[in-house]
């Protein structure tokens, strides 16, 4: 593949497996292929039906959907990555799969159910634990490590076995880690037969939420509305300076609505906009460091910000509205801060816009496209009525198939106008309306089905999606179950509470180190604690972020150092939403940064060279977490929220990020030399603490450079 041309779908596809290990599946034989599509299908099936319809007891969902997505895992992933030999099918192989995968497969599928069939009896066995509920928990332990290291990696897996080392050996540690210790019955006591584990609030998540929106995501994609997006970004910013880059901004903060995937925004939007930056002039290294940086505000993008949205919910007991009007700021400032980098690096090289014909009509784009926006409408006009997230990803499902499968305006708009005056009413939720949807969704397929091979293409065109829907989310719920081993550990030993003390201490002895060198008293030992323990925990994000998928180091984090911050007198909210925002900005932080590696490797860049210039990028996702822990004001659903706090706040922000964006360039409205940058770089950074006093001092202290590029902006209008 070559930078200057755009790949096809099959190399895109390719791209997407080789940088993420989530989706390395291996190719399977007709009959092997057929069963997994069926198992697959089911599965998105399954979820789709008691998202509308009623949902399982919570033991009994989260048990069928485990047990599908381990048994798939060990059919479409193989032991040893993807396999690239030809296959054949043999009696020790059946379908081209080994007879071991299919022993894993059937052992993860009765391992998953056996707790659900013992429900009734397993209050009498919680604490005492039958041999054969020992054997069939050490089974489950084995076959989920197992999966997880197939699909995720072996970077989980390896922290899961050291923590059951380290409950097992308690007595055998050293100093404060040093804890009674627990028999390997006991842990699997744990782990398997309470909800503190493997069955807790993580695969309750996924299981519930999560599938449900990945399913949305695909299902949207297949009927255009992301190419609707990109067709809007084009004509927003292609004109302007730069515009390529712009797009890319543009294009992949409205694609990550709908996508929690790094690594797919990436190649999605930047098989469009890496060939055209690099056409413009832009380095390649810079080409795939702006798109690879953009796309990773897709998982802090509202409504859909992927896995950790919604265990948000769960653990902070907030509704999916507050998660969403949180997350509207922070993300505004990680695009804001790209694009002024962007715009500064354009008009430092001159590069120009993009050429009128290659730039969409507005009228002809909506006219062609408004119909692949209908479900996203839905889905957020049911989430902000207060419905629960699955009855919204329902009627979102709902609507793309909808579109998919018809194509007319006319039935279109009639569903869309009258589901959402179902949701205003209330009617939603009633048995009649429910039957109703289930008879209509009939007579659509019915309809589709008898208007020829154009209908029944676009029928295996939404099974197709419905597959891969389920394909692309068996790896996160292997991940939220196996960080269940982890979080169950951590409640079992007590360990995080050890694990938060020793940081705090740490970040202590590091604040009276530096107020026994710094003049004056202007800083207390809490404000420098807090401090070097954010800078501790975003620090241990990122290195635990390059091995584990962003889910997973979200868990384990908050688990972890949420409590701790909690200490510091930091709100719950905002702690998750630093841990969060620090474990996304590993998919960008070599020497790991898998969406940084995957636009290089589409512009055929250096790609430790791209992964560095979008650290530098993503300077506003870096900043913005602390400018809310000490601003909280920011994240607007705070406790005290002020609206004079907000704009405060959101202000001062601003304008640290557009000069440190200028001091990172050498540019703003003219070239700045080397000692203007560095003050317009020492300048910015009071101006992002929160406060007006702050902002004013750092706007003071910038004003030998700013006072010349305010005088060169007017020139340059009085001479146009």
């Amino acid at each position: 593949m070559t930078p200057h041309t755009a790949p096809n779908t099959q190399d895109l596809a390719k791209l997407e497996e080789e940088f993420d290990p989530e989706i390395r599946f291996r190719p399977l034989l007709p009959v092997a292929g057929f069963i997994v599509a069926v198992l697959l299908f089911a599965l998105s099936l399954f979820h789709y039906y008691t998202a509308g319809f009623g949902l399982l007891r919570e033991t009994t969902h989260r048990a069928i959907h485990l047990s599908f997505v381990l048994g798939l895992i060990f059919l479409v992933f193989s032991a040893w990555g993807r396999n690239k030999d030809e296959q054949k099918s043999t009696l020790l192989a059946p379908g081209g799969i080994s007879g071991l995968d299919w022993l894993f497969a059937a052992a993860a599928v009765l391992a998953c159910m056996y707790v659900p069939w013992i429900f009734n009896d397993l209050a009498f066995r919680v604490g005492n634990p039958l041999p054969e509920d020992v054997v069939m928990g050490t089974v489950m332990i084995v076959v989920l490590l197992e999966a997880t290291r197939r699909s995720n990696g072996i970077a989980l897996p390896i922290i899961a076995v050291a923590l059951m080392l380290y409950a097992y050996f308690g007595p055998s540690m050293p100093g404060i880690l040093k804890h009674p210790g627990a028999t390997w019955s006991g842990i699997v006591n744990h782990l398997y037969l309470t909800s503190q584990g493997v069955y807790g609030v993580a695969l309750g998540v996924v299981a519930t939420y999560v599938f449900h929106y990945v399913l949305f995501g695909v299902l949207a994609t297949r009927i255009g509305l992301g190419k609707l997006f990109i067709d809007l970004a084009s004509y927003v910013a292609g004109r302007y300076v730069g515009g390529p880059a712009k797009v890319s901004i543009f294009g992949s903060a409205l694609f990550g609505m709908i996508s929690g995937s790094s690594i797919a925004n990436t190649v999605t939007v930047g098989s469009l906009t890496i060939p055209a930056m690099i056409r413009l002039g832009y380095p390649k290294h810079f080409a795939a460091a702006v798109e690879s940086t953009a796309s990773t505000g897709g998982q802090i993008t509202p409504p859909i910000m992927g896995a950790a949205a919604f265990l948000m919910i769960e653990f902070l007991g907030v509704s999916y509205t507050s998660i969403i009007l949180a997350a509207i700021v922070p993300a505004f400032m990680h695009f804001f801060g790209v694009f002024c980098q962007v715009h500064f690096e354009a008009k430092r090289n001159n590069m120009q816009g993009m050429r009128a014909e290659d730039i969409p009509n507005p009228r002809d784009v909506i006219a062609q496209g408004w119909q692949t926006a209908t479900p996203l409408a839905l889905l957020l006009a049911i989430l902000f009525s207060g419905y629960t997230p699955y009855l919204a990803a329902f009627w979102g499902i709902t609507g793309c198939m909808v579109v998919g499968l018809l194509r007319d305006r006319l039935i279109t708009s009639a569903f869309t106008v009258t589901v959402l005056v179902a949701t205003w009413l209330g009617f939603l939720t009633t048995s009649w309306f429910v039957v109703l949807a289930g008879l209509f969704l009939l007579a659509i397929f019915a309809l589709s089905f008898f208007r020829g091979d154009e209908g029944r293409a676009r029928m295996i065109d939404i099974a197709d999606a419905f597959v891969v829907g389920a394909k692309y989310a068996i790896a996160v719920g292997a991940a939220a179950a196996a960080v269940g081993i982890i979080v169950g550990v951590i409640t079992l030993t007590g360990v995080g509470f050890k694990i938060s003390w020793l940081v705090t201490t740490v970040a202590a002895d590091i604040g009276k180190l530096f107020l026994a060198i710094a003049p004056g008293d202007w800083l207390t030992l809490k404000e420098l604690t807090l401090f070097f323990t954010l800078i501790l925990t975003a620090i241990v994000c990122i290195l635990l972020g390059t091995g584990v998928p962003t889910t997973a180091t979200y868990i384990i984090m908050v688990t972890v150092a949420a409590p701790t911050l909690g200490l510091l007198g930091v709100e719950a909210i905002v702690a998750h939403f630093f841990v969060f925002y620090y474990g996304v900005l590993a998919d960008i932080t070599p020497p790991v940064a898998l969406a940084a590696y995957a636009g290089a490797s589409m512009a055929g860049a250096d790609p430790f060279k791209t992964g560095n210039t979008a650290f530098r990028l993503a300077l506003g996702k870096i900043l913005v977490p602390f400018v809310f822990v000490y601003g909280p004001a920011m994240l607007i659903v705070t406790k005290g929220f002020t609206w004079y706090d907000f704009i405060v706040t959101t202000f001062g922000c601003a304008v640290g990020i557009v000069m440190l964006s200028g001091a990172f360039a050498g540019f703003m409205v003219t070239r700045l030399s080397a000692w203007q940058r560095w003050l317009v770089g020492i300048a910015a950074l009071p101006t992002i603490a929160p406060g007006l006093p702050s902002t004013l001092a750092g706007l003071a202290i910038a004003l030998p450079v700013l006072i010349p590029q305010i005088l060169a902006l007017r020139g340059t209008k009085q001479t146009a």
